[in-house]
């Protein structure tokens, strides 16, 4: 007997990437990926924001409740928190494109009809998800890209990424076929969940600031 496997179990979108076309183009075929088993739970693909051609393209883990809810990246308060430190660090929110290293919301509800709370996702399934901001980088090109914590850098740069290590620093490092400049940072949620949360904040303005300053 022949066993069909579901798209997802594959676990990589690459066959729901189109060959060619824009940004619009990749968000309404993303809009239908079954690359992962993410998008059975989800609302909806969160894709990517932003122009074409921005300079620099900021990458974070996943959207949240609220992306999920408005099909938006960075809506909800670590976006909020993450525009205001880009504009503090010399950086126009505005001329940056954002998007996440994973495309649907990950989570899981204590009781049912109760607030959904994220769950992190694997590398397995921000893997899955890489043809999407493989994509994404070769349509944007941008000058440089912005690391926003530990999920989106192992999605980037490998396994043995730790943020710590790296953060606030200027990578050259060839990510899917192209050789890009990355400063990594923590992720703005990391800064809402921090104990200091002044202290976490300076701390990602100063690793902005790196950015500004390397883009000139």
């Amino acid at each position: 007997m022949t066993v069909t496997r579901a798209p997802e179990d594959a676990y990589t979108a690459e066959p729901f990437v189109p060959d060619r076309g824009g940004l619009a183009a990749l968000r309404r075929a993303a809009a239908g990926c079954r690359g992962c088993p993410l998008h059975r739970d989800a609302t909806r693909t969160v894709f990517g924001e932003g122009a074409a051609d921005a300079r620099i393209m900021l990458v974070g883990e996943q959207p949240g409740d609220q992306e999920d809810r408005q099909g938006r990246p960075f809506v909800g308060p670590a976006g909020k928190l993450l525009r205001r430190a880009l504009a503090e660090a010399g950086v126009d929110p505005g001329e940056a494109y954002v998007t996440n290293a994973v495309k649907h919301f990950k989570f899981s509800r204590d009781e049912p009809r109760k607030r959904r709370i994220h769950k992190a996702p694997t590398l397995r399934e921000a893997t899955a998800c890489g043809p999407w901001l493989a994509a994404e980088l070769a349509v944007v090109e941008p000058e440089l890209v912005v690391v926003l914590g530990a999920t989106a850098g192992k999605a980037l740069l490998g396994s043995s990424f730790r943020v710590t290590e790296v953060r606030g620093t200027v990578l050259e490092r060839e990510i899917h076929g192209r050789t890009e400049r990355l400063v990594p940072t923590v992720h703005p949620s990391a800064v809402l969940r921090a104990q200091d949360r002044e202290g976490a904040y300076e701390g990602l303005v100063a690793d902005l600031k790196v950015a500004a300053q390397a883009l000139g």
